[in-house]
């Protein structure tokens, strides 16, 4: 046994009561209810007043479930930005909100009475409305706690609902403004319709989804036309729809496309024993006269479609006349099922369409303007109107004469080639092709994932081209008094769509390529559908002439209703004495009211209004808009487009979109895949704070990806961020102002951490201004592990351990620890909001929240290249000096890099000299170190034979033997 003396309580060692282990899952929610005990939200709106305002006006999720990973990180990074613009000093509110209408909820609520074998239609709609509304307001609680639970901090006492009376007033007083500027009509034009959900739906409501539809070659038989050689012979149109085929009303050609009058050769093929002409369909072709386009890839496609549906026939297009589509014009074809008589008697004229290609297909398109944007268009030009044949359910109506009743269209099996459309074509000798193998791209319904159709309706729109006036220059009616009641502006004004492209130039885009994704969607997107055929949402408030068919606009009406709205909600309207609402200047029996249900994009869109100008005064408009990428064609878009019409400019001033939350391999979260990650789980076990960490860390400007392996990787990351606070906290125990150093009295190792700092602190305010997180997270965490941990407390250890405490180096370094504490604990603070405030309350414990705090004062004339530049080569050298000792102390040779002695050879005067200049051994953690002019850079190691100091373990040359102190050490110990 040694007889040496043990200096093991003479060494100054951290002290702190800050566990390593975080056990984030268990603190958290303490923190939480501390939080709301001390009202830390109002607190800080209270010590924020009358600073700059930033607002970030929370996009509303739908309250219809527990919350997912993408709900998660868009919070999580709404509320590290909203964090750091209140560490920044400013004014900060977050106020969430939630999207209570539409159909997601309707259809939870559907789901239940399906369940109970119950008819949604049957039930009373304000007893419909009343369950829809008490759905929401149960998953706006459940949200609510998941959305706290994450450690967003907000008005969570005080959300915005679209479905609270004063929301519902609002959102129906925005409507109106559109009326009252006449940009309101009502229209019958295809809209994309869900059979299943019996509704209209925006784009923003559509999926795309790769499907196998069954395409068709139909022949129409020519009994007219200019070209006489036509007459008698077949237009032939392909189509991936043949549900539409019982509403054709018309064929479209290109004018410029070159068709041809091709016979129709069929040959026997080498099937022994075949003979296809027994087959009377086939037969019936055989030397038969069709027209489609002269292309020769369309042709060849045609002749292989043909003869995949009459197998052993060869089918081959002999070319008899070619001719432009322009010669088509007065030509006239019938209905392949005219035999009905009725609808299907009228011939088919062959109308000129731009739109026809020679993409796929033959060049020649069927028209049903009931079922399409282009044959809707071109048949309105050509006085067809739309005969809605198809119901709300997607089946033909019951008096429709071919296939009356049946359906459902967008069924495959009512589609298919053995089906009853196409058995029917057979029959009728009109049908050339048949297969069920035409892969494409195709709509769906994003809530109940069913196949969408593009249906004729009356519907409410919003026109994007139509001239607007002003409210304020057109002449509306005054309350009471006659005058113009048209539903139209008066053409002294630019267009919606003109007021949102110019507000999406003068709005900042994050990232700046998003610009083009939503400048392009508004550029060509059609009229806002804002109707739906729904019982859940704010109706469309308006009454309609019975005769003219013209909706009222009157200031005098719309205030009543508006009013009615506030006291009621929108049940008011379903329940409203109309006479009273219309008042003494018109007959209730006149109008009709109107109980179309508004889009619930319109609701969102109008959120602004009654949250932003609501709170904080007329036309102030947010700050930031931050969501998803989807929402270029939803949330952000409809804010845009309700704001410009009412507003005339944009209710943002800037807009973030993140990408979507992926699985470890990159794969879109599904349960049937089974590969969702569930963020309550993550918050359960690990903590909120390392969800917080992943957000922050990943490029979510992009799609991101979030795995057992990737959390692992984040909580490493944690795990060494946590560590340098313990480090911090420890080394800083009773710290007090009397032992601050001031810079200039500090070594230079000190003044140069200090640069880092400032150079650091304008990274991260650079980095909080760009929305940046992830280089925000970035570069704090290479700070703290790179210069701190693994470069000034590893060298410092010995001042803080070892030397007197009144000694200068041990001031100049404790005084940097806490000027780094205070700094790093605000930085870290919005991002590892539980965290920091456990950092902040155990050194602090009677000092409040962290979150209180505002960005920290650091002295932006701490930086100094020059020096930074000489500290940045001395970290090199310093490297390769580790470099060279680390294999020595693998093979055991040294016990520590303490026992080196190192000859540095170094070629550079100015390397020698920065050397020289400081205290090298220490920054290397060796027992000594010299320099050598040599011709290039080495590193001699060698083990000294020099006697280690009982007390700091440092090998000196002043220690006489092992064991004994050296004169630091000693004048410390025995003064």
């Amino acid at each position: 046994m040694s007889d040496a003396p043990d200096y093991r309580e003479t060494v100054f060692l951290p002290k702190t009561a800050f566990p390593m282990k975080a056990g984030l899952a268990a603190k958290e929610p303490a923190i939480l209810a501390q939080w709301a005990a001390d009202d830390i939200y109002g607190r800080l709106r209270e010590e924020r007043a009358g600073r700059e305002r930033f607002i970030l006006h929370d996009g509303p999720p739908y309250a219809n479930g527990d919350i997912h990973m993408g709900h998660a990180m868009n919070k999580v990074l709404k509320d590290i930005i909203v964090r750091s613009q209140s560490l920044l000093g400013k004014d900060a509110p977050y106020v969430p909100g939630w999207d209570c209408h539409g159909l997601p909820i309707e259809w939870k609520v559907e789901e239940a009475y399906r369940a109970k074998k119950l008819n949604k239609d049957e039930v009373d709609p304000v007893q419909f409305r009343a369950e829809c509304r008490a759905y929401a307001e149960k998953w706006v609680g459940v949200q609510r706690e998941q959305f706290k639970r994450l450690g967003v901090m907000g008005d969570w006492d005080d959300p915005y609902l679209t479905m609270k009376f004063d929301a519902e007033a609002a959102i129906v007083g925005e409507l109106l403004k559109f009326a009252e500027s006449g940009q309101l009509y009502r229209g019958a034009k295809p809209v994309m319709w869900s059979p299943v959900e019996k509704t209209a739906l925006a784009e923003a409501e559509v999926e795309y989804e790769d499907i196998t539809s069954t395409q068709i070659d139909v022949a129409f038989e020519i009994v007219e036309s200019p070209i006489a050689e036509l007459v008698g012979a077949h237009a032939v149109i392909w189509t991936t729809t043949p549900w539409t085929i019982p509403v054709n009303q018309a064929l479209a050609y290109g004018p410029d496309v070159e068709y041809c009058l091709f016979k129709l050769g069929i040959a026997v093929d080498s099937h022994p024993g075949v003979n296809i002409f027994e087959n009377p369909a086939v037969k019936q072709w055989h030397d038969r006269f069709i027209v489609i386009a002269a292309d020769k890839v369309l042709c060849a496609e045609f002749e292989e479609r043909f003869s995949n549906l009459w197998p052993g026939a060869a089918c081959t297009l002999i070319e008899q006349k070619r001719f432009k589509g322009s010669e088509l014009a007065g030509t006239l074809a019938r209905h392949p099922m005219h035999h009905l008589g009725g609808f299907f008697a009228k011939p088919r004229p062959l109308l000129a369409g731009d739109f026809v290609t020679t993409d796929t297909g033959t060049g020649l398109v069927h028209m049903a303007p009931d079922h399409g944007e282009d044959d809707f268009l071109l048949c309105k030009a050509n006085g067809i109107d739309p005969v809605f044949a198809v119901a709300d359910d997607g089946k033909y109506r019951a008096d429709w004469g071919w296939l009356g009743g049946q359906g459902s269209v967008i069924n495959p099996k009512f589609n298919a080639p053995d089906g009853p459309i196409c058995s029917d074509l057979r029959e009728a000798g009109a049908l050339l092709a048949a297969s069920y193998d035409y892969k494409h791209s195709y709509p769906h319904s994003w809530r109940s994932k069913a196949k969408v159709i593009f249906r004729c309706t009356p519907q409410w729109f919003i026109p994007m081209d139509r001239e607007i006036g002003g409210r304020e220059a057109l002449p509306v009616v005054e309350s009471g008094v006659e005058g113009d009641t048209r539903g139209h502006a008066q053409g002294n004004g630019p267009t919606l769509r003109q007021l949102a492209l110019d507000a999406i130039e003068r709005t900042r885009w994050v990232p700046e390529k998003s610009r083009n994704r939503i400048h392009a969607m508004v550029e060509g997107r059609p009229d806002w559908v804002i109707s739906r055929q729904r019982a859940w949402g704010v109706p469309i408030a308006l009454y309609v002439h019975r005769k003219t068919g013209e909706y009222l606009r009157d200031t005098g009406v719309n205030a009543r209703i508006v009013d009615a709205f506030k006291a009621g909600g929108a049940d008011a309207w379903f329940t409203a004495d109309h006479q009273a609402l219309l008042g003494d200047a018109y007959a209730a029996a006149d109008y009709e009211p109107i109980n179309d249900i508004l889009d619930v994009w319109f609701d969102s869109g109008s959120t602004h209004a009654f949250t932003i100008e609501a709170r904080y005064g007329e036309g102030v408009r947010a700050n930031l808009y931050l969501e998803g990428s989807d929402q270029h064609r939803g949330w952000f878009q409809s804010s845009l487009l309700e704001s410009c019409g009412t507003r005339g400019r944009a209710p943002y001033d800037a807009v973030l979109t993140h990408g979507f939350a992926l699985d470890g391999q990159g794969r879109k979260m599904s349960k049937s895949i089974g590969n969702v990650v569930d963020p309550l789980k993550i918050i359960n076990e690990s903590g909120a704070d390392i969800l917080r960490l992943w957000v922050a860390s990943t490029d979510y400007f992009e799609d991101v990806r979030i795995g057992k392996e990737i959390l692992s990787g984040t909580s490493d990351a944690y795990r060494k961020l946590r560590n340098t606070f313990r480090y911090l906290l420890g080394a800083l125990d009773g710290f007090d102002e009397a032992e601050r150093l001031p810079v200039a009295e500090m070594p230079e190792l000190e003044r140069y951490v200090l640069h880092l700092l400032a150079k650091l602190d304008a990274e991260l305010r650079r980095a909080a201004d760009a929305f940046e997180f992830n280089a925000f997270a970035r570069a704090l965490t290479d700070f703290a592990n790179n210069d701190l941990s693994a470069f000034f407390f590893d060298i410092r250890k010995d001042s803080l351990y070892c030397d007197a405490p009144g000694s200068a180096k041990r001031r100049a370094y404790r005084t940097v620890l806490d000027t780094l504490f205070h700094a790093l604990v605000r930085y870290a603070a919005p991002i590892l909001c539980f965290t920091a405030e456990e950092v902040w309350g155990t050194r602090y414990p009677e000092a409040g929240s962290v979150h209180l705090l505002e960005w920290p004062v650091v002295d932006a004339g701490w930086a100094d290249d020059a020096m930074a530049a000489k500290w940045s080569r001395l970290r090199t050298l310093r490297a390769l000096v580790t470099e060279a000792v680390e294999p020595l102390r693998r093979e055991k040779r040294l016990g520590s890099s303490l026992e080196a002695e190192i000859i540095l050879g170094l070629g550079d005067a100015g390397d020698r000299a920065a050397v020289a200049s400081v205290p090298f051994d220490e920054i290397c953690i060796v027992s000594s170190l010299s320099t050598a002019e040599t011709d290039g850079e080495g590193v001699t190691v060698i083990v000294t034979e020099r006697h280690k100091c009982g007390r700091c373990w440092r090998h000196l040359p002043e220690v006489t033997q092992d064991g004994t102190l050296c004169g630091r050490c000693d004048e410390v110990v025995n003064g």
